[in-house]
């Protein structure tokens, strides 16, 4: 499967396919960004080996949040989104645990496996609350937010969408980030 035919299917089918484990897609998928994330991690003080077991423990953690529903991807971005930042995060816990090894005693490893542990859960609480929030916003913010960050377009081609200068799209960008980081705020202060 190439990437215009991810583009093809609508929430509800591109969740159902990845849920149901066809082993083509997953494929596509795991190959489709792997460099990105083996370029991260060499670029910041790993190995090739050490990208390959980020990238498995990442996948292999979306994969089972989406059979689990935790996370319902809209799209293709949606999914590479995540996936970048849950490998990104992995990443940056072991670097921590690998720069405190020398510094904690011997029982103090499982408490170090112990706080990452709560990181992750923290950081998976957070994004829950993200897109709970994400749900508030006007139709407009959410479709703006979505066309710049999960389909990557310029802020040149959404002013053009929304029949915006750039630069009103520029603000109104910043203003629906705002407001969502209020929502997220508020969302967290209360759960």
């Amino acid at each position: 499967m190439d990437q215009l035919e991810f583009r093809q299917f609508n929430q509800r089918q591109f969740s159902n396919l990845l849920k149901s484990g066809d082993g083509t897609m997953l494929k596509a998928l795991y190959l489709r960004y792997y460099k990105n994330i083996e370029h991260y991690v060499e670029k910041n003080s790993g190995s090739p080996d050490d990208a390959k077991d980020i990238y498995q423990e990442a996948f292999t953690a979306v994969w089972r949040n989406v059979q689990l529903d935790r996370f319902v991807p809209n799209d293709e971005g949606e999914f590479a989104a995540y996936l970048t930042r849950v490998a990104k995060n992995k990443w940056i816990d072991e670097l921590r645990k690998n720069k405190n090894k020398h510094q904690v005693s011997m029982g103090g490893e499982h408490e170090l496996s112990m706080v990452s542990e709560m990181e992750a859960d923290q950081t998976d609480a957070y994004i829950d609350t993200v897109k709970r929030q994400y749900k508030h916003l006007g139709e407009r913010c959410r479709e703006l937010l979505s066309r710049f960050y999960f389909h990557k377009q310029s802020l040149r081609k959404i002013a053009a969408i929304f029949d915006w200068t750039e630069a009103s799209a520029k603000n109104n960008k910043y203003r629906c980030l705002k407001q969502l980081r209020e929502l997220v705020l508020k969302g967290v202060n209360n759960g």
